[in-house]
């Protein structure tokens, strides 16, 4: 009876199986009493000799079958041992059936195993046979059976083995070899509820742009590599998720970064290469050609766009909430997804819907996933587990209290598609086992249910082929229909489901260690501190928020799980390309200054290497010994600053030195609200006054200029009286000797002659006098001994 119930559906024959298994007893006592004198170790090294013919099984069509359809199963055999096998022959065995979620993983678990139940053997002609097998050749297989041979019974999953039987020189009897198990779904006509289904096909990549862009007006974007072109390409991953996926009726599930990125390479933009130097993009054809196709793709089909750049919701709320600001990052990232995805691909898409890592929440994941506006969380069966003993899988929808909805992918469905499926027999084997899951799943009671499958975020080329092979199976079959996830959400809720949240205790730990550090929240904070304080300097500062905003969103990433230093590094590399540019306005530094007299200006020259002008600057110059030197009468004083992009500009302060002697001065720019800006430059101020001596000295050379003057003058009052006592008194003119109406003065003669202004003339400009522009001065530092403006 318990072999009945093995065997499920299948006919056997009672005598055939009979013979097999007395003479495999009889063939076993002579290896019993062989085993039975050899040491405790031999029978695992038994044990680990069983299995010595790889089966795989690469091909198996159709993959649901339905009445009257024809199956064939292909694959190779391949010898492992190191003795020939002969006689050797591949059969197909069928049952048991499989009536549980569980028993499939069991199946799953035990497929290559010789010690399980390999089912009825078709046998017949369905059997291809191999006269010897050479160790380590590999020998394809075909079998091909009319469904009807199969003897199926009711709708269900039966287990198919695929099983090579042979013998060998040290074991001259038949014995089964190896053995590959893989399922059968079976729904020969149309199920009547159908489960609808819901399988979302995720566009999503790594980091590839940077916060570097040209000085140019178009600011052409620079990207850490060329990996993204190579995504895109013919034969590339994303290349593959867009071809299988534009036939398929699935969800799309789109993070606006990779269209932005794409977006950017349409155009002119450049490669990062070895040290500073970039190389400029040649794959724009390429880009244009898969954003047109992914436009057609979506057209009409349903689009769900990620917060920009897809953040790690999880690293958010179990190290980000402490550290201030870095909610506002995800707010910006939601608030940005739409339009960047409307500007692209000219549709409007869902944003209400967030995706913690492997769809696994606790309470702060999803408060953080609802602060910025999504009113859904897709979480995964394994993380919100039921608890209220269903017998069935309930609908994905689940209210999980103050107006949010979770939706509950289905862990096994899921992942299905992990794992390396390069390999034919790899990926057929994920194939089966998903639709065996969700025939099983459906099968488990007649109520409709909705069911949602949300695979990795980012499947390879291979896992995408599988599942796009699974869901074409799913999409033609008789049990499945395809459902939008907007829909899957708004499907009534199983009373019976659970809704409670897991604790946090709960969050697996293999997630928790490739979260991102509370460090590197705070240093993203640190970032966006500096780039508060530039920007608030900048006439246009669009060139720079736009893209260290979409920078340190990409900094928040979840594609950095597992990749710790590479995430550390683009902090890095962001937060040093933000000091550069920063440090493109800066004070010029200055020497010591010698000022002479008790008043005097002192100028200071500001430089800004931006290609954009600066403003909304205060530069300030601080005595430090006020008793000493003033300045403007106090000890301090500052003055606005706006300089033009590629200029300088010099500012000039007045000083009055109270005392001789050497004065440190400090020069520092403030932004308008206080904070400062840059390096300050220090500097020393000599003061030398004027001491009696001097006085002495210059009143002494004042003295003999007047002396020499006076002198001069009577030299030629002497010469015009000359002049008149040789002209004859009774001359008409006598009195034009005396010289002119208005004679010239000693004092403007000598004004004249010395080259100097009388009172009324302008003052010439001195040369530190400031200007509108000074582009043309020197950015050299002055030279020791410096003298300044009086």
């Amino acid at each position: 009876m318990a072999e009945a119930a093995d065997f499920q559906g299948t006919s056997p024959s009672p005598a055939r199986r009979w013979l097999r298994r007395t003479g495999a007893l009889l063939a076993g006592v002579p290896l019993l009493a062989g085993l039975c004198q050899l040491p405790a170790a031999a029978p695992a090294q038994a044990a680990d000799d069983s299995g010595s013919v790889a089966v795989a099984i690469d091909t198996l069509s159709p993959s649901a079958p339905t009445d009257g359809d024809t199956v064939t199963v292909s694959g190779t055999v391949t010898n492992n041992g190191k003795q020939a096998v002969t006689s050797a022959h591949v059969d197909l065995g069928v049952g048991p059936e499989l009536t549980t979620r569980s028993s499939i993983d069991q199946v799953t678990q035990d497929s290559d195993s010789l010690q399980g139940p390999t089912g009825s053997e078709v046998g017949a002609k369905y059997v291809a046979k191999f006269p010897k097998l050479t160790p380590g050749v590999a020998q394809p297989f075909s079998l091909t059976v009319p469904v009807d041979e199969l003897d199926l019974g009711d709708a269900g999953v039966y287990q198919l083995a695929v099983s090579l039987s042979g013998k060998t020189a040290a074991q001259p009897w038949d014995r089964v070899l190896g053995v590959q198990r893989t399922f059968l779904p079976w729904q020969d006509d149309e199920a009547d509820p159908k489960t609808k289904t819901t399988f979302l096909w995720p566009l999503i990549s790594n980091v590839h742009m940077t916060a570097e862009t040209g000085a140019n007006a178009q600011q052409t974007p620079v990207f850490l590599n060329d990996d993204l072109a190579k995504e895109i390409s013919a034969g590339g991953r994303l290349d593959q998720m867009l071809s299988l996926g534009e036939e398929l009726d699935v969800t799309w599930v789109i993070d606006p970064d990779l269209l932005a990125s794409v977006d950017a390479m349409t155009g002119r933009y450049e490669v990062q290469g070895p040290g500073d130097t970039t190389t400029p993009g040649t794959q724009q054809a390429v880009a244009k050609q898969w954003l047109a196709r992914l436009q057609k793709a979506v057209e009409g089909q349903e689009v769900v766009a990620l917060p920009f750049a897809d953040p790690d919701l999880a690293s958010l709320a179990h190290n980000g909430t402490s550290v201030t600001g870095s909610l506002s990052h995800l707010d910006e990232a939601t608030d940005v997804a739409v339009t960047t995805v409307k500007t692209v691909l000219h549709v409007t898409p869902s944003s209400d819907f967030a995706w913690p890592v492997n769809g696994a929440v606790d309470p702060s994941i999803v408060k953080v996933a609802t602060s910025a506006g999504a009113d859904k969380v897709i979480a995964r069966s394994d993380s919100l587990q039921e608890t209220g003993g269903l017998s069935y899988t309930p609908s994905a929808a689940r209210p999980i209290g103050a107006g949010t909805t979770a939706v509950v992918a289905d862990a096994r469905l899921s992942t299905a598609f992990q794992g390396d499926l390069t390999r034919a027999s790899s990926a057929t084997l994920a194939v089966q086992r998903f639709l065996a899951q969700s025939l099983t799943l459906g099968l488990q009671t007649n109520k409709q249910r909705s069911v949602v499958v949300a695979p990795q975020r980012m499947p390879t080329a291979s896992q995408a082929a599988a599942m796009a092979e699974a869901i074409s199976a799913l999409q033609s079959g008789n049990w499945s229909e395809p459902q939008k996830l907007t829909a899957a959400a708004a499907a009534k809720p199983d009373p019976g489901a659970t809704t409670k949240v897991p604790p946090a205790s709960a969050y697996p730990r293999s997630l928790r260690k490739q979260e991102l550090s509370k460090a590197a929240f705070q240093q993203i904070a640190g970032t966006q501190g500096k780039l508060d304080n530039l920007r608030v300097i900048l006439s246009d500062q669009s060139r720079v928020v736009t893209p260290f905003g979409r920078a340190m969103n990409r900094e928040m990433s979840t594609s950095w799980r597992g990749r710790a230093d590479e995430a550390s590094s683009f902090r890095n590399d962001v937060e040093s390309y933000l000091d550069r540019l920063t440090s493109q306005v800066s004070l010029i530094d200055k020497s010591e200054t010698k000022l002479s007299g008790r008043s005097a200006t002192i100028p200071v020259t500001v430089q800004n290497n931006l290609v954009q002008g600066v403003e909304h600057l205060r530069l300030r110059l601080t005595s430090l010994s006020p008793n000493r030197l003033e300045i403007g009468g106090s000890s301090y004083d500052e003055q606005p600053v706006e300089v033009s992009g590629g200029h300088s500009q010099t500012v000039k302060f007045t000083t009055t030195a109270n005392a001789n002697g050497q004065s440190s001065v400090i020069a520092q720019l403030y932004t308008e609200d206080g904070q400062p800006y840059g390096n300050a430059v220090r500097f020393d101020v000599r003061v030398t006054e004027f001491t009696a001596t001097v006085m002495l000295v210059i009143g002494g050379g004042v003295l003999l200029l007047v002396l020499a003057g006076f002198r001069m003058y009577t030299q030629r009052k002497r010469a015009a009286a000359r002049e008149a006592e040789q002209t004859s008194p009774d001359d008409e003119t006598g009195e034009a000797a005396d010289g002119p109406e208005n004679p010239e003065g000693p004092e403007d003669r000598l004004t004249k002659e010395s080259g100097t202004a009388g009172p009324g003339a302008d003052s010439p400009e001195q040369p530190s006098d400031l200007t509108a522009d000074t582009a043309a001065e020197s950015a050299d530092p002055s030279g020791t001994g410096e003298r300044v403006d009086r």
